[in-house]
């Protein structure tokens, strides 16, 4: 222990020089030509979207609430719809480091970046009734949650152990506000107390990681001079780092056994708050175990794709197992995200060019199926106040948008044909399976099954129960109005959600070329299929 304090101190150190170190070039007379060619500051153009966007919603809500309740919605919509057409313009449009190194903008980041402001943009559809609701300032809500797509969008791209550490700090900080912001509730309080002691101790445990990465590497804080060093480093020490680095990632995707803090975090948190971290932080998570271990550990393939195995196996069987005795449906759906998360990791331990496909795959089938549940969950919240699955019974007769969109999205969400699910679970089956991941893909398969059951347990509270066999919730329900303000960018995002989950499935060979040109349009990808696929010598 007594080496981790001047491992680290070096590793600031060494930060600070290469801060300084540049200043000086820059001072030295290095022209405008060659300082803009060595930032590249074209690559964060979407990410300037939304900061524009964050700044702008702070100055507006100084202006009073009543101001911010009209201005706010459409600067978030402008920043997050041009940061979204930004990446568009960026596809495949070669992967040119930039900061100095420490930030690469190819397909993979721009898929991962895509499924982040999308998510955001979702979650701020539905957010708006929300907030108003609980009566706290709408400004400053969605300053914080551009905030936390900001340190997502980074983390997607970023190639240097500096520049993931304050993406990583900027989400995790920002999702801690978000996850404590209804004040006058005791869960929601609860809540981001949890989520900041684990989210601290994962930070802690992934600086004393990079404090070893960085003095098995000489000195150098980058990932690919990181990756050139542990090829010709393998000892305890090495391994111990990806310990530390797997701990991280595990938190960051929620996969068990560092799952402890979802269910709490999802019951005590606004339910829009919820949506988002159930989408845009596991995409950044997903998209930095990708940067780290693939790109990094691989000398210790084999190592960490046994201990992913290990994760994903536990994730499916816990996730959906413990799922089945849940009362509450925010909690289900937090478990059924861990079992979710399960699922995606099965593309990441083949190693291929479909499973990785299929990875990028599920994980954009699964923003729009997992949202349209929240929007339903949130509007049902909106109009009774109860978040028990028991109060669902007999919902048809009342709400039958709500029962419909609810449905469809479970039922993705379980791998029923032919919804948009069923087709991103099959390509990672069949990734799996031709990378004779045996073991993954039968467990996945029964987990897929158990799931199953519980989703259509749900469906069969609100559709085959009788008239009078519908709780006291439902038969009290209020009449159903959509001039309220903010109900109708929720009702646009439900449909929205709801139409691409049951018609995308239609749509999902496109959907995989797509997710195939985000594993093409990566270097670092392809490096490592290459590797895999190249016989070992001798």
């Amino acid at each position: 222990m007594a080496d981790v304090f001047p491992a680290a101190t070096d590793l600031i150190f060494g930060a600070a020089t290469a801060a300084s170190d540049a200043t000086a070039a820059i001072a030295s007379g290095l022209g405008t030509g060659a300082l803009s060619l060595d930032l590249n500051a074209v690559a964060i153009l979407p990410e300037g979207s939304v900061l524009v966007a964050l700044v702008l919603c702070l100055l507006v809500d100084l202006a009073g609430e009543k101001a911010a309740s009209r201005w706010v919605p459409p600067i978030c919509y402008a920043g997050l719809g041009g940061a979204l057409v930004l990446l568009a313009l960026q596809w495949n449009g070669g992967a040119e480091p930039s900061f100095l190194g420490s930030f690469l903008a190819d397909n993979l980041a721009i898929a991962f970046r895509g499924v982040v402001a999308a998510s955001t943009l979702i979650s701020l559809l539905l957010s708006w009734r929300y907030v108003e609701r609980s009566g706290t300032p709408v400004g400053e809500y969605a300053a914080i949650l551009l905030a936390a797509t900001l340190g997502a969008m980074f983390l997607c791209g970023s190639t240097d152990l500096i520049s993931i550490f304050i993406s990583l700090e900027t989400l995790s900080v920002s999702s801690y506000l978000l996850s404590g912001y209804m004040k006058r509730d005791a869960r929601s309080s609860e809540a981001a107390l949890k989520y900041l002691l684990v989210g601290s101790a994962a930070a802690a445990v992934f600086l004393y990681g990079a404090s070893l990465l960085y003095g098995l590497s000489g000195g150098g804080t980058s990932l690919e001079a990181i990756a050139l060093a542990l090829r010709t480093s393998a000892s305890p020490i090495t391994a111990l780092t990806l310990v530390f680095v797997l701990a991280t990632v595990a938190f960051k995707i929620a996969a068990v056994p560092f799952h402890q803090w979802t269910p709490d975090v999802y019951e005590g948190s606004p339910t829009p708050v919820v949506a988002f971290l159930s989408v845009g932080s596991k995409a950044a998570g997903f998209a930095l175990a990708l940067r780290i271990l693939v790109g990094c550990f691989e000398s210790f393939d084999a190592q960490w794709k046994f201990l992913f195995t290990v994760l994903a196996v536990l994730s499916m069987v816990l996730g959906n197992v413990v799922a089945l005795a849940q009362t509450s449906m925010k909690r289900m759906l937090a478990y059924s995200s861990i079992g979710q998360a399960g699922f995606v990791m099965i593309g990441m331990v083949c190693g291929t060019e479909d499973g990785f496909a299929a990875m990028v795959l599920y994980m954009a089938a699964y923003l729009f199926m997992n949202l349209g549940a929240f929007a339903c969950i949130i509007l049902f919240s909106l109009r009774t106040g109860s978040d028990r699955i028991a109060d669902y019974a007999g919902l048809y007769q009342k709400d039958p948008l709500i029962t419909l969109g609810l449905s469809l999205c479970l039922l993705s969400l379980g791998g029923i044909p032919p919804m948009l699910g069923f087709f991103g679970k099959i390509y990672l089956f069949f990734a799996g399976w031709a990378d004779h991941q045996y073991l993954l893909v039968v467990v996945g398969l029964v987990t897929s099954v158990v799931s199953i059951y519980y989703y259509i347990s749900v469906i069969k509270m609100m559709v085959v129960k009788e008239p009078q066999e519908a709780s006291d919730v439902v038969k009290n329900y209020p009449p159903i109005e959509w001039s309220l303000a903010g109900m109708q960018p929720l009702r646009a995002a439900l449909l929205g959600c709801v139409i691409v989950t049951a018609v995308g499935g239609v749509l999902s060979s496109p959907l995989f070329y797509w997710a195939s040109a985000a594993v093409t349009g990566t270097p670092l990808l392809q490096q490592a299929i290459a590797a895999a696929s190249t016989p070992p010598l001798g």
